[in-house]
């Protein structure tokens, strides 16, 4: 008997000490994480300043559609670079600088607009605030939010696909409807991903880093459309 209670507690033992090295191991994960994302908005500030500074500006609003490309190119390279070390962290910073340089389009004509300066930062200091309260709410929330992850999925695609056909027609009251869904899309992907990261279900920081970055991107970005279209109107 008393062999096997000494046989328990070491089991016991070694289990509170594989516990003690997996949260370890987590903690250093999410701050890789963070850490990455940070230099990622970084990065992506760069890219949108060289553009609004230089003539890289009206180059990127000529081959608009090229950048795009780029931009998928850069972040599929990122997909198979991942567990590369030093590659994988250019990959992710060109992907970021390059999403800085392609939202110049959007930011000059904003900033063009009257307070077009006070425009953009309302949208970023609503986006911050937003990541922050979702983050927040991922990290309390007893509910398991892996289940929303098709329902998100499917979402995502209706977005693009309506974002797609927009470009076509042109129409300012269906972008007022794609911005604001973008908005609680992303709003929600923010939760989403930020309770995967916490579970551990990312396999590499720098992908759920980028994660992280394209819902902050892409709420910013419908954030200043919404802003935008009604200060627009308010002319």
């Amino acid at each position: 008997m008393s062999l096997y209670n000494r046989r328990s507690v070491g089991d016991y033992a070694q289990e509170q000490n594989s516990f003690a090295q997996n949260d370890v191991a987590l903690i250093s994960f999410v701050k890789q994480t963070y850490q990455l994302f940070a230099a990622s908005l970084l990065a992506a500030t760069v890219g949108a300043y060289v553009g609004l500074s230089t003539g890289a500006g009206a180059m990127v609003a000529q081959f608009y559609i090229g950048f795009v490309i780029l931009e998928f190119a850069l972040l599929i390279g990122l997909f198979f670079t991942k567990a590369k070390p030093g590659i994988n962290l250019a990959m992710l910073f060109g992907f970021t600088f390059v999403t800085g340089l392609t939202l110049t389009p959007l930011l000059s004509r904003v900033l063009g607009m009257p307070g077009g300066g006070a425009i953009v930062a309302q949208a970023f200091l609503l986006t911050t605030i937003i990541f922050g309260v979702m983050s927040i709410f991922a990290l309390r929330t007893k509910k398991d939010l892996a289940s929303m992850g098709k329902m998100l999925f499917i979402a995502l695609i209706v977005v693009v696909i309506a974002s797609l056909v927009n470009l076509f027609l042109g129409s300012p009251l269906l972008q007022v409807l794609i911005a604001g869904a973008g908005a609680i899309l992303f709003s929600l992907f923010i939760a989403y991903d930020t309770q995967n990261i916490v579970r551990g279900l990312y396999d590499s920081p720098v992908m759920a880093a980028v994660s992280l970055y394209l819902d902050f991107l892409n709420l910013f970005i419908s954030l200043l459309q919404l802003f935008g279209i009604f200060g627009s109107s308010d002319e």
